[in-house]
């Protein structure tokens, strides 16, 4: 009994083991840990969010009550805001589109009018020149030319620049330096043939000379004395701007040696103006895809005839912009002081308005050159600038065919989607009409490389367009009040 008794004891004594009655899982003690952890960092993480929109729900609200402090009252005065600053600034918030060439040959469809596809072909790279067949109906061809003939075309005068006198004048340039300018090689004598010569003696009157012509207008000037062909600084001083003038005076000009032999004419595009006008400027903004405040404030349609023997030699619609000069449609909103301007045409779309029996291309003496050299465009009397007598040495040719339209980019990207350097290889020209006569139509897309000044004008015309609606809106006002 004794025995028993002990063994009883010490077994109610000593605790009985857990896993003697139900199975034991170590890691649940971890598993309730790692659960709490997540649970702390999930609701940290709620907290964070909603603190986050408290936030931006506050900062919204102090926005909006800015704004409605800073509004105008509901009356109809405009408000001091919206007037244009005396230096602003605006924020590049505008990119323009750039269709890409992809190659030279490759075609890309393109929508232009409800029901219709056209096929657009790239024919350079450089410049990228693209040629869209059937873009202008029949009937929108024949009115085009109609309503050019009932306006009335006048003789096509060439877009001189200012003489270099003006610009010597300005920047108070001596002869001496006017010739080391021209002396590219500066071995102190000029090439009578040298391009920089010819286009120094080019711009007088849009008259187009010939290598043979200089070498005899310099024999009856007597400036090459020496009869070497060559111009020394002493020779050089005697070509004035009126010794020029004189010499072609008694010598007489013919139509064909002027720069440009054609008549043209301007069709506006607006609100009022022929269905076929609008629509004509409809499908370039689609084909373009600018916006179309811009192509609303570029010139209006040219219309040009060139008749048998007319012509056009190889020029850029475009010249490069430098901070001295101004774009020609934003001069509004450019520097009173700046001394001059050029035509900035971002975009140039031809229409031909019917088919030519002979000639009359259209000429890109340089397109996808490697290089492009001013001084290589004449070279063995070989001008390519000519397009009377050297078009069928351009390196492109587009054959005039009713309805086709072809558009090409003067200038090139600034990689930030607005307007960059001039593309000189958008160099083209005319080409002498042989049989017939020819017509077409020319489109200019104006952009100011300088992102602030067209912006600036852009604002000062809308300005302009609210000040005369008001002005409409006051007039019809007192005008109900009379009846």
């Amino acid at each position: 009994l004794a025995t028993p008794l002990h063994t009883t004891e010490r077994d109610l004594a000593a605790p009985a083991a857990p896993c003697d009655r139900l199975p034991c899982h170590k890691s649940s003690v971890c598993s309730r840990s790692y659960f709490v952890v997540v649970m702390v960092f999930f609701h940290v993480y709620i907290i964070n969010v909603i603190l986050l929109l408290f936030y931006v729900h506050y900062n919204s609200g102090q926005e909006d009550a800015n704004r409605s402090r800073d509004a105008p009252s509901s009356n109809h005065q405009r408000p001091e805001s919206r007037r244009p600053p005396s230096k602003p600034e605006f924020l590049r918030d505008v990119s323009l589109t750039r269709i890409e060439g992809i190659r030279v040959g490759h075609v890309q469809k393109v929508s232009l009018v409800p029901g219709k596809v056209h096929e657009m072909r790239t024919l350079s790279m450089k410049p990228l020149l693209f040629e869209i067949p059937g873009f202008l109906s029949d009937d929108e061809c024949r009115v085009v030319m109609q309503l050019a003939q009932l306006k009335g075309l006048i003789e096509s005068q060439l877009m001189v620049q200012d003489g270099q006198e003006e610009l010597a004048k300005e920047l108070n340039l001596s002869p001496e330096e006017i010739f080391n300018l021209l002396d590219i090689n500066q071995d102190g004598q000029l090439q009578l043939h040298e391009v920089y010569i010819l286009t120094h003696s080019r711009v007088r009157d849009g008259i187009w000379l010939t290598p043979e012509n200089l070498r005899e207008i310099y024999a009856g000037l007597k400036a090459d004395k020496d009869g070497n062909g060559l111009l020394s600084l002493e020779e050089f001083r005697l070509l004035s701007n009126d010794a020029f003038q004189r010499f072609l005076l008694q010598r007489g000009v013919k139509r064909s040696q002027l720069v440009r032999n054609s008549r043209h004419t301007w069709l506006y595009q607006g609100k009022g103006a022929h269905q076929a006008l609008q629509d004509i400027k409809t499908k370039v903004t689609r084909l373009t895809r600018l916006p179309p405040v811009l192509v609303d404030l570029s010139e209006p349609l040219q219309v040009v005839r060139y008749d048998e023997g007319g012509h056009y030699h190889a020029h850029h619609d475009s010249g490069p912009v430098y901070p001295e000069t101004a774009c020609t449609h934003t001069r509004l909103a450019a520097n009173t002081s700046t001394p001059f301007e050029t035509s900035c045409r971002y975009i140039t779309v031809l229409f031909y308005l019917n088919s030519v029996e002979g000639g009359g291309e259209t000429a890109f003496p340089v397109a996808d050159n490697r290089t492009y050299d001013e001084v290589s465009l004449i070279q063995n009397d070989v001008d390519l600038l000519d397009t009377r007598r050297n078009c069928d040495k351009s390196n492109l040719r587009v054959k005039p065919t009713k309805g086709t339209a072809v558009f090409w980019y003067n200038y090139l990207s600034d990689g930030r989607g607005w307007v960059g350097e001039q593309d000189e290889y958008a160099l083209h020209g005319g080409c002498v009409v042989t049989h017939g006569t020819k017509w077409v139509a020319n489109k200019w897309i104006n952009i100011d490389p300088d992102y602030q000044r067209q912006a600036h004008y852009q604002q000062l015309v809308a300005q302009q367009s609210e000040d005369e609606d008001d002005a409409l809106d006051f007039n019809y006002q007192n005008q109900k009040q009379d009846w």
